[in-house]
């Protein structure tokens, strides 16, 4: 697979830091750097709980997909380290990517992002 040049930066956000929303909470778990086709693959997995909704309680497991590591924690903001990506737009590339996490995680969903 070519890199198509359409790179955008990926804020590391911290792990195991649970953020409060206005409907529940949610933690990102892990950041997970995976070989795809000659490239690499950043992903997170998360896990949120919704528990002050007026319309019940519930929870899930989920993976976030920035893209593909154009370069790796090259600057930093705000205390942050910031990565180079290529996001996924590509349909059949996404199918075979949710294929690949979907084999190695037990989430309800994978999102693009």
């Amino acid at each position: 697979m070519v890199p198509t040049g359409l790179s955008t930066e990926y804020i590391h956000q911290p792990l195991n830091q649970e953020v409060i929303a206005i409907g529940g909470r949610y933690v990102l778990a892990k950041e997970v750097r995976l070989p795809f086709q000659e490239r690499e693959l950043l992903y997170l997995v998360g896990h949120a709980a919704f528990d002050s909704t007026c319309c019940g309680a519930g929870g899930c497991a989920y993976v976030l997909v920035p893209g593909f590591v154009l370069s790796w924690k090259t600057q930093e903001r705000k205390g942050l380290a910031v990565s180079q990506v290529e996001p996924i737009h590509n349909q059949i590339v996404q199918g075979q990517v949710r294929q690949l996490i979907r084999e190695k995680e037990v989430v309800q969903q994978v999102r693009f992002q």
